[in-house]
């Protein structure tokens, strides 16, 4: 995947949530618009086997709904407003519609076989043509990365981390993870170079002031997501 992670990388953060409607469509395309060289957005697996683009496990914060959304059925969920008119997107519709315009980093942030499903619809885009090495599939749920690495071990894989562990990036050797995605305020300089001594690539979230981008990058981070992806191409123009 090394040839798709030249240079200092921008991620969309959940497409562009700084100008649309978070894990939406209109956020993926705008994220394309703004010259985000990756897009990334959460997957939840529903109860149905639908797996939705959502961060939260309630609805209120970025929908017109109420409730847990794995209580609510699928026709329910496809008629609420996700922001500006837009509804909660499959899978399967976001991958159709950045149709390899940009690198696609796939956050899992539910358990019970959210990988191995996200594992079974990413074969089938290999099959139809994607290259493997434009998918990274990350998440907080270690468990749960090391299923999606055991269904689809041909696909990246990333370690989000939101804390500094005693063995700095040493999960990230044991699942064979292609990068480790830390927050901004964990950034260690230990951690960074540790992971990098061991061939990871080091991205950090979520970053949206420049000259603090500017700072990563000099600690040796190799991209940022970023709720707004202009701001990151302008800083490194």
């Amino acid at each position: 995947m090394t040839e798709k992670f030249s240079g200092f990388t921008i991620f969309g953060h959940r497409g562009a949530r700084g100008h649309a409607p978070e894990n939406t469509l209109l956020a993926l395309d705008t994220g394309i618009r703004l010259g985000a060289d990756w897009l990334e957005f959460d997957v939840q697996l529903h109860p149905c086997g639908a797996l939705l683009l959502f961060h939260d496990l309630t609805l209120e914060r970025t929908t017109d709904g109420r409730g847990a959304l794995a209580d609510c059925d699928f026709a329910t969920l496809r008629r609420l407003d996700a922001g500006a008119g837009q509804q909660i997107p499959t899978l399967e519709e976001a991958l159709d519609l950045i149709e390899q315009r940009a690198g696609v980093n796939i956050e899992l942030k539910t358990a019970n076989g959210t990988g191995e499903a996200v594992a079974a619809v990413l074969r089938r885009y290999l099959a139809a043509g994607w290259p493997a090495e434009r998918f990274l599939v990350s998440s907080f749920h270690l468990p749960e990365l090391w299923e999606f690495r055991q269904a689809a071990p041909e696909i990246p894989v990333a370690v989000l981390l939101a804390g500094v562990p005693l063995d700095f990036a040493g999960c990230a050797t044991e699942l064979q993870a292609a990068a480790v995605h830390l927050s901004a305020e964990f950034a260690d300089p230990r951690l960074i170079a540790d992971a990098k001594t061991h061939g990871r690539r080091v991205h950090v979230y979520t970053v949206n002031d420049p000259a603090q981008m500017r700072a990563l990058a000099a600690l040796g981070v190799d991209g940022v997501f970023t709720d707004y992806p202009e701001r990151a191409k302008a800083a490194f123009a």
